[in-house]
């Protein structure tokens, strides 16, 4: 079988199965679970197939015309790179994870069959948009995304949390995606093609007439899918969907699509040195403001939202300063222990069982009744924190090292101004990533809160895929070497300054946050804790639907308001009442936005219903009035007919001798 045909499976096989399941999961229980694991396994492994034939070295392409436009063509295209081939191991084996550990996680729920169906048609379109080489076949996966995260945010529909979520993101990305999709045009139109290759070829030409343009239009779609500042807000409200599907979109599809888009066509973005500032500007304040953020926040998968955007915040960076090798190393490093803590955190959501969803501020005696959960998810948070010899280590040092090599002046096409915010906002942000890291463990297995009833042992589905992502978290940083051989070539190896200084700034920040718990501590000591209710016991995923239907305020707000015990309140001081809502932007985005175009919508419907309907009823009244008026002279009486006709005759008559008087 030829790499191209193994290729085309790769997407299609869990798109078959995400139809299968929808179409037999109702009549045939029994086949939900291996229509929703085998086909994303089988993918997995034909993914890596791909991979290993592609090995790094030439890209495979293929492909044919999709139907005669009359003007730029629309190809079913293939362009598979050592970026692409490695890209989508990463989407198998998160989504092959998260399939697995739903069948435990979800057990018991009565969606469970249309959850996981769209669980792989999300993993379809994303290996679509991976494998992709044509824009148009790339922006139908882009899209499919967009609408699965509606639904798959949305998946406990009966709380008003999670369909405002839903809708949130659908709308959030969806204003992005409208410039994303007038830019993908106006390149097309440049380039005469949407075929990739001969869009790269292009600008190596200087066939681009508006660069600057175009990667600005572009730009907003990426910010919207990866949830960049300022179209970064959706991501910690869609926390309110299940737990697997969070792993499933921080991890490797939704928000990891837009970091690859811009991989995949760098050289548009560098043909244009303020598009890369922008862009550089855009990752600094979104590394920056979600670490702290992530600082202030209680609820632990509100912590780990927050810190995704950041992190994808250090991928756009390294992309700002030219060097997409350390983008998707970091991508890829990422996508491993990120999704082991969400599915860690899972775990932490069933075994706590608290009424406001995982609020660390509450947790008691995890450590010891959640071992697995404990130790991969201290492996996943060292590397989060980049600690050597963990793989963030090694993915987060290539960016820095990148920065510091744009930023004294190395790379001749990227501005040394994009370098420098790169490199400070990158080092800045390791220090608070260590800091919210070190808070979480402290807070989580180690927290002085209220023990939660013991809802027994965890399904083995669910902490086998611990396990499993806990070896690319702490062994992944080892592929530095082989990596530079499947992208471009450049060293993907930790510089001396960068890492020094990153590695010194990470522990100063986790061992600062740990003396501010241990003080915090000391002080809750003497400030008895108020009792929390705990939710009833069944399955993790029944456990997470009523701590969404229970939690009084607006989801996403679960800051520690009465805590003496969080040292994110020392740490941030006056500053965190703001980080813990996000810096206020929803706020802003509602005086700026919503109500004017709140104002407009109320304004167009007095015009249409007090001035364009009187014109419609105007109409209507006049004839109808004429109507009546005529109805009221016939009364069927012959005689008041012939009077009628006389006294008409007579008035004719005398016009007629006073016109001839007047005449004589």
């Amino acid at each position: 079988m030829t790499t191209t045909t193994l290729a085309i499976l790769v997407p299609l096989l869990p798109f078959l199965g995400a139809a299968a399941g929808l179409l037999l999961g109702r009549r045939s229980p029994g086949l939900v679970r291996p229509l929703a694991v085998l086909p994303t396994l089988t993918a997995l492994v034909l993914a890596v197939l791909v991979a290993v034939r592609q090995g790094g070295d030439r890209p495979v392409d293929a492909a044919t015309e999709l139907t005669p436009t009359g003007s730029v063509p629309v190809e079913l295209a293939l362009h598979i790179d050592g970026f692409a081939a490695l890209v989508a191991v990463l989407v198998g084996v998160v989504a092959s994870c998260v399939q697995i550990y739903s069948t435990g996680y979800l057990r018991e729920d009565p969606r469970y069959p249309s959850y996981a169906a769209l669980v792989s048609l999300f993993t379809s379109a994303m290996l679509l948009v991976v494998y992709s080489g044509d824009l148009m076949v790339l922006l139908v996966g882009w899209e499919i995304m967009g609408i699965c995260s509606y639904f798959l945010v949305g998946h406990y529909w009966e709380t008003p949390e999670a369909r405002a979520a839903s809708l949130k993101a659908f709308l959030v990305t969806k204003l992005g995606d409208v410039p994303f999709l007038i830019g993908l045009f106006a390149l097309a139109v440049d380039a005469g093609s949407f075929r990739i290759t001969t869009i790269l070829a292009a600008v190596r030409d200087g066939g681009l007439d508006h660069p600057t343009l175009i990667a600005l239009l572009l730009l907003a779609g990426v910010a919207g899918k990866s949830a960049q500042f300022p179209l970064h807000t959706w991501l910690p409200d869609a926390m309110a969907g299940p737990t697997p599907v969070s792993a499933l979109i921080h991890a490797a599809t939704m928000v990891a699509a837009g970091v690859y888009f811009v991989a995949r066509l760098l050289p548009v973005f560098a043909a244009s040195a303020a598009a890369l500032v922008v862009l550089a500007v855009m990752a600094a304040v979104t590394m920056a403001g979600s670490a702290l953020a992530a600082l202030a926040q209680d609820d632990i998968k509100r912590v780990l939202a927050y810190s995704t955007i950041g992190q994808l915040g250090y991928m756009t960076g390294a992309l700002a300063v030219g060097d997409r090798g350390a983008a998707v190393f970091h991508l890829l490093s990422h996508g491993a222990f990120k999704a082991l803590l969400f599915l860690a955190a899972g775990v932490i959501i069933h075994a706590a069982g608290t009424n406001s969803l995982a609020a660390m501020s509450r947790m008691r005696g995890l450590r010891d009744r959640i071992p697995d959960a404990y130790w991969t998810m201290t492996v996943a948070l060292l590397a989060l924190a980049a600690m050597p010899p963990f793989s963030g280590f090694f993915s987060k040092e290539a960016v820095l090292g990148a920065a510091e090599h744009t930023a004294t002046g190395h790379t001749a096409s990227v501005p040394a101004s994009a370098g420098w915010i790169v490199l400070v906002a990158g080092l800045l942000t390791a220090l608070l990533t260590a800091a919210y890291a070190t808070r979480l463990w402290l807070l989580a297995f180690h927290g002085k809160g209220t023990e939660a009833p013991d809802h027994g042992k965890q399904p083995v589905a669910m902490t086998a895929v611990l396990w499993v992502l806990a070896v690319p978290s702490l062994a992944f940083g080892l592929t530095v070497g082989v990596l530079p051989d499947w992208f471009d070539g450049h060293s993907l190896t930790p510089t001396l300054t960068t890492s020094v200084l990153g590695t010194g700034l990470a522990l100063v920040g986790g061992l600062v946050t740990y003396g501010a718990w241990r003080h915090t501590t000391a002080l809750a000591a003497r400030v008895p804790m108020g009792a929390v209710a705990a939710s009833p016991g069944g399955d993790a995923g029944q456990v997470e639907s009523e701590a969404i239907a229970s939690h009084a305020p607006a989801y996403g707000d679960v800051a520690s308001a009465h805590d003496p015990a969080d040292p994110g309140r020392l740490l941030l001081g006056p500053l965190h009442r703001h980080a813990a809502g996000g810096f206020r932007l929803d706020a802003v985005y509602t005086v700026l936005f919503v109500r004017p175009v709140q104002a407009a919508a109320r304004l167009v419907r007095f015009l249409d219903r007090e001035v364009v309907e009187t014109y419609v009823r105007g109409a209507g009244t006049a004839p109808r009035w004429l109507g009546a008026a005529v109805r009221r002279a016939q009364t069927g009486n012959v005689q008041t007919y012939l009077s009628a006709l006389l006294a008409g005759t007579v008035v004719l008559a005398v016009a007629a001798v006073l016109v001839a008087t007047a005449g004589a």
